[in-house]
């Protein structure tokens, strides 16, 4: 008898389970759904780039439409943090403990980034590919955290040598935003010009607040630099270029790959950025490359707004969110946030529309078991916001 009542007591009880949503599954997967979660910044100072979360909201819409992962849709959470870390972090706060979200992918801003990065890794959820390459995201590495953004150390370091050693730049200056992000391209430029026992010339630091930039561009000139490295935001980079013209200031402007929207900053410098050379971390969207091609016919122009543009930085999205669809295929349809783990590190030279990724299994004195991408190449704005390629794909220190 009290074996069939414990019987009894057992069945209901896994009865009783069943129907109490969420409970001992994994969180942010049903059986017909995976929610991935993204913020960027759709207002604010960082606006222009806002399309990158809008290219990975497009690019699932086409992963859905053919097949989804393992049977599975993707259920995309986008929300506009406007480039302010506390709205970041009360926008992830309230989506994951809310809703509940299986992984996070790209994210504009170091800053914004660094806002959430703990709570993530407290809680084990997976962060794919944020869409800053600060060092903070893999030094030291985090278990569930995967750097797919080269750099922004060394873009300013393969800036810096192809000055010295290729333009032969004799007085190299830097303006940063005064963040982890401004202060990554300072510490790269620095690295670099001590490697040829150089000293950069003048550091001028600006705030996300300053709008003037005559004071700053003051200190750049007096400073006499023939190449500007320039670590800031677009607006704040075309306030420089437009201000260094009118005092008749003319060295050869320099950025990582966060100014490398040429036809974007053409439009907004009123063409001013005639010129300038960046770094950068994808195909470039005018070219031939086939996953460019494919994308521009098969998600762009079936997906995107009116409005938008086929950009870098809206095939950034897609760059950063390619790693983690890869990894989702790998893990198979039982997924867990291990397997997922498991999934991430076992890619090798994948190849997408950006640098080729690979990572290893998790080691906390090698930031590359977590930083994927280490190549770049660098480009030159020609008029009409047209791209000229001065390298090929190479790999950065």
């Amino acid at each position: 008898m009290m074996k069939k009542v414990l019987m009894m007591l057992f069945v209901s009880l896994a009865f009783f389970i069943g129907f109490i949503p969420g409970l001992m599954a994994q969180e942010g997967v049903t059986d017909t759904e995976i929610h991935i979660g993204q913020w960027g910044p759709q207002s604010g100072p960082a606006a222009p780039w806002g399309s990158v979360a809008r290219g990975s909201g497009d690019y699932f819409k086409w992963i859905n439409e053919n097949g989804g992962i393992h049977g599975r849709k993707i259920v995309y959470h986008m929300f506009d943090d406007g480039y302010n870390p506390a709205k970041t972090k009360a926008g992830v706060k309230e989506l994951q403990e809310g809703t509940g979200i299986f992984a996070w992918v790209g994210g504009v801003g170091t800053s914004p980034g660094l806002a959430v990065k703990d709570y993530l890794m407290d809680k084990k959820i997976p962060w794919i590919g944020p869409s800053t390459g600060s060092l903070t995201w893999v030094s030291p590495p985090q278990r569930y955290l995967f750097g797919v953004y080269p750099l922004y150390m060394s873009e300013a370091k393969t800036l810096v040598k192809y000055a010295v050693e290729k333009m032969e730049k004799k007085r190299i200056a830097v303006i940063y935003l005064n963040d982890e992000y401004g202060k990554n391209g300072l510490r790269g430029a620095m690295e670099e010009l001590a490697a040829h026992n150089m000293e950069v010339v003048a550091k001028v630091p600006v705030e996300k607040s300053d709008t003037d930039m005559k004071p700053h561009v003051m200190k750049l000139r007096k400073s006499k630099a023939d190449m500007v490295l320039l670590v800031v935001t677009p607006g704040a980079a075309v306030r420089v270029v437009g201000t260094a013209k009118a005092m008749q200031f003319k060295p050869q402007f320099m950025s990582t790959s966060t100014l490398s929207d040429f036809p974007l900053m053409t439009h907004i410098s009123k063409g001013l950025w005639e010129g300038v050379i960046c770094a950068t971390f994808g195909e470039l969207t005018d070219g031939d490359d086939p996953g460019i091609v494919k994308y521009k016919r098969e998600v762009f122009e079936k997906y995107a707004s009116k409005e938008e543009r086929f950009s870098l930085f809206y095939t950034a999205g897609i760059v950063f969110a390619e790693p983690m669809i890869e990894g989702l295929k790998k893990a198979g349809r039982d997924l867990t946030t291990e397997k997922f783990i498991a999934a991430m590190e076992s890619i090798k030279e994948f190849k997408g529309i950006g640098a080729k990724v690979s990572y290893k299994p998790f080691d906390a004195n090698d930031i590359y078991s977590r930083q994927g991408a280490r190549d770049t190449f660098l480009v030159q704005c020609l008029a009409g916001g047209k791209a000229k390629k001065l390298t090929d794909w190479m790999k950065m220190d």
